[in-house]
C-alpha cells in the first residue's frame, strides 16, 4: 500500500513539474534530497551504534536484572502470564528501557525478541493473546524521559537547545501511554472473529 502512495506522489510531481515548466528545480530538488538524507543517515548512525552498544553492555553488566527488579510490579500487573525472570520479561523490560531513553531503533530487536517469546508460549496460536497486544500498545506509545533521537536530529539541524521539549515530550508520551494501556485495558474482553 505505502509502494502505491509513493508511486502516487512521484507521478504527481513529475506531472505538475512537466505542466508548469519546473522539471529543472525538480530534479534539483531531488538530488538535494538524496543528499540531505545520506548525511542525516551518516549523522544518526554514530548516535546509534553508541546507544545501542550501550544497551548491549548494561545488558550483559547485570542492568536488565536491577531494571526488572524496579518495573518488576508494574510489569506482573502488565504481563501476568509471564514471570519477571522469563525470556519474554527480560526483553520487555529492556525494551521499556531502550524506549525511555528515546532509543526507538535500539528498542525495535528487543521488542522483537519479546513478542518472538510471547508467540512461543501461546500455543501456536495465530491471534495475538493479551499480553501481546498489550506489549504493541506499551512500545508504540511508550514514555520517552530522554527523546535522544529526537534531540540528536534537532542538534544535527542547528538547534542550539536541542533538549529543551522535555517538558512537553513527558507530557505527551505520559498521556499517549496512559490512554493506549486504558484502551488496551478495556478492550481486554472483546474477542474479534
Amino acid at each position: 500500500m505505502l509502494n502505491k502512495v509513493w508511486a502516487a506522489m512521484i507521478a504527481v510531481s513529475v506531472l505538475c513539474a512537466c505542466a508548469t515548466g519546473r522539471m529543472q528545480q525538480l530534479s534539483e530538488a531531488v538530488l538535494a534530497g538524496a543528499g540531505n538524507a545520506v548525511q542525516l543517515i551518516l549523522g544518526m548512525m554514530g548516535m546509534m551504534c553508541a546507544w545501542t552498544g550501550l544497551m548491549k553492555i548494561a545488558d550483559a553488566g547485570g542492568l536488565t536484572a536491577i531494571l526488572s527488579h524496579v518495573l518488576g510490579p508494574v510489569l506482573r500487573r502488565l504481563f501476568p502470564a509471564y514471570p519477571p525472570e522469563s525470556p519474554a520479561a527480560k526483553a520487555i523490560c529492556m525494551n521499556i528501557t531502550a524506549n525511555l531513553l528515546g532509543l526507538g531503533n535500539a528498542a525495535t530487536p528487543m521488542g522483537l525478541a519479546a513478542m518472538k517469546e510471547m508467540a512461543a508460549q501461546n500455543h501456536g496460536s495465530k491471534v495475538a493473546n493479551n499480553s501481546m497486544v498489550m506489549f504493541v500498545v506499551l512500545n508504540t506509545a511508550s514514555l520517552q524521559l530522554i527523546p535522544t533521537f529526537m534531540g540528536t536530529l534537532r542538534a544535527q539541524y542547528g538547534s542550539t537547545t536541542p533538549f529543551d521539549i522535555l517538558p512537553a515530550v513527558w507530557v505527551v508520551s505520559a498521556i499517549a501511554l496512559a490512554a493506549g494501556l486504558l484502551a488496551a485495558k478495556l478492550m481486554e474482553g472483546f474477542s474479534i472473529g
